[in-house]
């Protein structure tokens, strides 16, 4: 049986503590989450030349995954001023699984957090910008959070709250 939702998480540190407390306030509002950490799974890099040979097993588990997985929670860092590279790759690699790019991230409900070392807005930025493009409902509102300002339980309650009212869009 799917899980309500999915965790992901682009790094095996504070994002990843994050993103266990998605998983446990999902848990408390009655929800099952599963947790996928991106920095666990084996896929090269994208590239055309790459594609070809395929991306392997991991892909194809993580895609069925998301595809039984009617919403989803986004936690990574900023890295450069943008998206972590196991994220995009990851992207990379589930857009060009099947005939459209799009396919599996149009019209599902997308919920973003970060605790970054740095500012943290650009990558909200950037992935809302891409997951929009991908056709995604992205949740209003987001999680930003660091040092100095660490992520508080109602705000993760909360952004669980609007994410599991939410349904993926019949298209």
């Amino acid at each position: 049986m799917p899980s309500d939702l999915i965790v992901l998480t682009a790094s095996n540190g504070e994002n990843l503590k994050l993103a266990e407390r998605f998983v446990k306030a999902a848990a408390a509002q009655n929800a099952t989450a599963k947790l996928i950490d991106l920095t666990q799974l084996d896929l090269p890099l994208f590239t055309p030349r790459v594609k070809e040979a395929g991306a392997g097993p991991d892909l194809v588990t993580l895609h069925d995954k998301l595809q039984q997985t009617p919403r989803w929670v986004i936690c990574a860092p900023e890295y450069n001023g943008s998206i972590p590279p196991s994220l995009t790759n990851a992207i990379a690699w589930l857009s060009v699984t099947g005939d459209d790019f799009r396919s599996l991230f149009n019209g599902r409900p997308i919920a973003m957090a970060t605790f970054s070392g740095g500012g943290g807005m650009e990558l909200l930025l950037s992935l809302r910008i891409q997951l929009t493009h991908l056709g995604a409902q992205v949740v209003g509102r987001q999680l930003l959070s660091n040092y100095a300002k660490p992520p508080q339980d109602d705000s993760i309650a909360d952004l669980v709250q609007r994410l599991l009212q939410m349904t993926p869009l019949e298209l």
